[in-house]
């Protein structure tokens, strides 16, 4: 279980170093707590139960005209506020049942807005939400079982709580300010240890703790234009399709890594972090043909091949390894070498690579509910699968598709996730090209704040590759490395979470007082005819970093 950070913590901070005051912050604050875990009792609902204590009563399916149990909801408005919705569930007449909560109104039906794989005989915890399109003056929010079984659903600590556009913004500001930045306290004094005040301090980000960043492809080689506009703006890259096993290894036993150790070049230049994608992909359709026919020993000495070719060659390069992509919607190997084959990869490429996370990667999981391969708890259950095997350092990869983000959605599945302790990173976000230009931005825009507005998300990769044809389903730029809308909004959001250049004089006391996003700094200091320089780290932490200068 995760809970919300302090109320006390986030007050402070606002009032000492934000520009947004508290006075400015209307309640409530989000509620991060999420279980994944079947418990004999129910906890509290979230919010004391929000606008359902008051606003709700719960009707049948006779009432309703829907599956049974549901809530009718009165007067929800205006369009566009954000419902956060969670309940516990229990069912009778199966052993589990995966349970899909779902909000009808008098326009519109939202068709998944939760998801919870729900246990017989114990309470399950399900979490969601919605944004309205219309108001809506009757609304049936119902549950269904999505197999179909003849069972009986219980819902219990039941909580919808609503937030306006502003409201939202401000608890993602919130979370940015006390898990993205920290406090910093520069001192200056002489030798002496006198302290100079109306020294002139000058401090400058020159680099940033949190990884945001983009795939890029082959393309990427011999255009300098396109390295510098990169390089210029992600401190994180991911290779497209080059490092994939049909890439390496078109034909067997010819291995060729010479595209890849070239973008690896373009990498260390310029001091760029890299995740590895992949070492096997579960669908068939991106197998190499040669490996679509080979059975039982041929196979498995192949896929053993690959793995130490792969990781031998490029031990310490990338923090992370896909190790087989997509497994909840595939499963090849384990069909062609039997159920321990997907622990097996783990194994034998964490003895490879030790230092090296290694990541279940896959779509669908956070992007939507809908998908009943891939909802959270699917994704926990394989997980934990892999963790009572052995694997060791695994990390949650999720890998962004969108269509239409539905961000209360987006949240309470990655509080899901939280409760696990590892570390989540969206891995290939973009938005469906179904949308024009303008629509992708506006919705890259939510998935990006969103991510980077969750305290327990380590890293943000887009999945923005530029190729002569465009991209996969989203530009940045065009081919000329003109901005489109949404690289307009990546431009904006690289400036807005880098604390850039700031300074000032040191006051009485020779200190000067700063709130910046974690990572590297530089800071200069003269005072009369004397300078210095130093460099510091700003790490997240919940005390002031303290940084002395002595001139």
């Amino acid at each position: 279980m995760r809970k919300s950070p302090s109320i006390g913590l986030l007050v402070l901070f606002l009032l000492t170093f934000c520009p947004l005051s508290v006075s400015s912050f209307d309640e409530p604050l989000y509620d991060f707590t999420a279980y994944t875990e079947c418990k004999a009792e129910t906890e509290r609902p979230l919010y004391d139960g929000g606008i359902l204590k008051e606003e709700s009563e719960i009707g049948d399916s006779a009432s309703s005209g829907v599956y049974s149990p549901a809530f009718i909801l009165h007067n929800l408005n205006p369009a566009g506020t954000i419902y956060s919705f969670s309940s516990w569930v229990k069912i009778e007449g199966a052993k589990s049942a995966l349970i899909t909560a779902s909000l009808k109104t008098e326009n519109k039906t939202y068709e998944c807005i939760a998801t919870v794989l729900a246990k017989e005989g114990c309470w399950s915890f399900l979490k969601g939400g919605f944004v309205l399109d219309s108001p809506s003056n009757l609304s049936i929010l119902y549950f269904q079982n999505s197999d179909d079984k003849d069972l009986n659903i219980v819902v219990a600590s039941s909580s919808l709580q609503p937030f306006s556009d502003q409201q939202w913004r401000n608890n993602q500001q919130y979370i940015i300010n006390t898990k993205r930045k920290r406090a910093v306290t520069i001192h200056v004094s002489n030798k002496q240890g006198e302290r100079l005040q109306g020294a002139a301090i000058s401090i400058e980000q020159i680099a940033k703790d949190f990884p945001f960043g983009s795939a890029i492809a082959k393309t990427i080689l011999g255009n300098l234009p396109y390295q510098n506009w990169f390089a210029k703006r992600f401190n994180a890259a991911v290779f497209e399709n080059e490092l994939k096993w049909y890439a390496t290894e078109p034909e067997q036993g010819k291995v060729n890594y010479t595209i890849a150790d070239q973008m690896l070049e373009f990498i260390r230049a310029n001091q760029i972090i890299a995740r590895g994608h992949n070492i096997f992909w579960e669908d068939p359709k991106y197998t190499p043909p040669w490996v679509l026919n080979l059975t039982g020993p041929a196979l498995q000495s192949a896929v053993n091949s690959r793995i130490q070719s792969l990781m031998s060659k490029y031990r310490g390069e990338f923090i992370h390894w896909d190790v087989s992509n997509e497994m909840l919607h595939f499963d090849f190997y384990e069909q062609r070498l039997g159920p321990n084959a997907t622990l097996h990869f783990f194994e034998t490429a964490h003895q490879s690579d030790p230092l090296s996370t290694l990541f279940m990667n896959d779509f669908n999981v956070v992007e939507t509910g809908s998908d009943v391969n891939s909802t959270v708890d699917n994704y926990i259950a394989r997980l934990r699968e892999l963790k009572r095997g052995g694997v060791y350092m695994d990390g949650i990869g999720l890998e962004g598709h969108f269509r239409k983000p539905n961000p209360p959605l987006m949240r309470a599945i990655l509080d899901k996730l939280a409760t696990l302790g590892l570390p989540i990173w969206l891995t290939e976000v973009d938005i469906s090209s179904t949308f024009d230009k303008h629509t992708q931005a506006i919705y890259l825009e939510q998935v990006l704040r969103e991510g980077f507005s969750h305290p327990f998300v380590n890293g943000i990769m887009l999945w923005t590759a530029l190729h002569p044809n465009g991209c996969y389903e989203m530009c940045l730029t065009n081919n000329n490395l003109h901005n489109l809308p949404a690289g307009d909004v990546v431009d904006k959001l690289v400036k807005e979470w880098n604390t850039g250049e700031v300074g000032g004089q040191s006051d009485e006391h020779g200190s000067y007082s700063f709130f910046g996003f974690l990572g590297e700094y530089k800071v200069s200091v003269k005072y009369g005819n004397r300078t210095a320089s130093s460099t510091f780290s700003l790490c997240q932490g919940e005390e002031t970093r303290h940084v002395s200068i002595q001139m």
